[in-house]
């Protein structure tokens, strides 16, 4: 599945006019498929999480030694330490100066895995029966060393482009996108970004073979809102029907069961109409349903129990933390909660911010909005040219299999090239 990040590359070089390869017939690829996972292997033993020990900045200097050993030269690969991580940007200069360059976009850093919690070591990477576990083998080392393989691949073809490439990867897009922020600030004038972070598809769970790939078109934005109960506490032995916990947990119970508006953008309704012919008949009626009616109730119940489409309908908020008390023998006298939330686009945080109080309809509970990294976009224009060149490009690697444009539910580097205004895929 993770091999359309080397597609969608293909397509990016074919979209910017940087001059075919001999054939468009697909090749055997069999020694970079293998470097990009002998290369993923080794990513994921390294343990780049934020905090104290975070190797991002051995995962950069490994990416590095690869472009390098596959041509680039050394001083256009560079790495810069930002706190306790870094960031990379390589360029491989093209032959026209003239031209705006191509990104190809991804990140090093993963979120923490508590090896209690899996049935395997997080960081230490295991093939089995052809899928690869480890922590980041899907978000997304892999990705980012298919799309370095890539590369090389195209070197070792002599490939010659007229247009710059450039392959950045952040520090911290898991976190406070610090660096993902810093890096789109470089590139802004650049003429598309391709994220291999973005987009996916489904498989066929009995043969293996893909049902269809789609490419990153829009994203929700990232929201995190500190949820505040404070109360001048007491002896538990002396209880009042004014206890901040009780008060915070009502808010979040009605949190929990509000429902946002159900919404539809050209892109959403475009990934049902496409989706649907691939799915279970229950699903794709419902996706058909709700592409033609926002409003059905029947479709938007089936979608909002299935977790791979509730966040395709619009807004979602859910808890994430809480925290209260400071006594096991007093009444607490402070209680938090963080509520998570993933916005439609169209939206701005503080209206969402509002509209959650309102719903939580308790004025001892106090709202903030703490979130951190994160800026509402608006979709990326659906261009032509490109649409057509990654169509091509995907018919000549996996004949047959469909192509479309989706919205990611999550927040991703993309974020802050769009805030730029820079074209993205993915």
């Amino acid at each position: 599945m993770k091999r359309s990040a080397a597609v969608a590359l293909a397509a990016g070089v074919v979209v910017l006019g940087q001059s075919a390869l001999a054939s468009d017939r697909p090749a055997d690829h069999a020694a970079a498929d293998q470097q990009a996972l002998d290369l993923a292997e080794k990513a994921i033993a390294l343990r780049s999480v934020a905090g104290p020990g975070n190797k991002a900045p051995d995962v950069a200097a490994l990416y590095k030694s690869a472009l390098v050993a596959g041509g680039f030269k050394p001083e256009d690969v560079v790495i810069t330490p930002v706190d306790d991580t870094a960031y990379l940007i390589a360029r491989w200069p093209g032959s026209d100066p003239k031209l705006k360059p191509l990104v190809i976009s991804g990140h090093m850093d993963v979120v923490e895995a508590k090896p209690q919690d899996w049935k395997r070591d997080p960081f230490t990477p295991v093939v089995e029966n052809g899928y690869l576990f480890g922590r980041g083998s899907t978000d997304m080392k892999l990705d980012g060393t298919l799309a370095i393989a890539s590369l090389n691949e195209l070197r070792r073809e002599g490939f010659q482009p007229r247009r710059t490439i450039v392959i950045e990867f952040s520090g911290d897009e898991e976190t406070t996108m610090k660096t993902s922020a810093i890096i789109a600030d470089k590139l802004a004038g650049a003429e598309l970004v391709i994220n291999a972070d973005g987009g996916g598809g489904v498989l066929d769970e009995t043969t293996g073979a893909p049902k269809f790939f789609t490419w990153g078109g829009a994203e929700k934005t990232y929201a995190d809102y500190q949820l505040t109960v404070t109360n001048e506490g007491g002896h538990s032995s002396e209880p009042r029907r004014d206890n901040a916990i009780d008060t915070l947990a009502e808010a979040l119970l009605r949190i929990h069961d509000y429902r946002f508006k159900p919404e539809l953008n050209d892109i959403t309704r475009g990934f049902f109409q496409s989706a649907a012919q691939y799915m279970p008949p229950d699903e794709a009626a419902a996706m058909r349903a709700f592409a033609a009616d926002p409003t059905d109730l029947a479709a938007i119940a089936a979608l909002s129990a299935n977790p791979a489409t509730v966040g395709q309908i619009g807004t979602t908020c859910v808890v994430t933390m809480i925290n209260g008390g400071h006594a096991l023998n007093a009444l607490p006298q402070r209680a938090t909660a963080n509520v998570n939330c993933r916005i439609f686009p169209g939206h701005k945080r503080e209206e969402i911010m509002a509209e959650l109080a309102r719903v939580a309809a308790e004025p001892e509970v106090k709202f903030e909005d703490v979130t951190v990294g994160s800026v509402a976009t608006n979709p990326s224009p659906l261009r032509p040219d490109f649409t057509a060149a990654v169509t091509k490009a995907m018919a000549a690697a996996y004949p047959g299999v469909p192509l479309f444009p989706a919205q990611s539910a999550g927040a991703s580097d993309s974020m802050w090239f769009r805030y730029h205004g820079v074209p993205r895929a993915g």
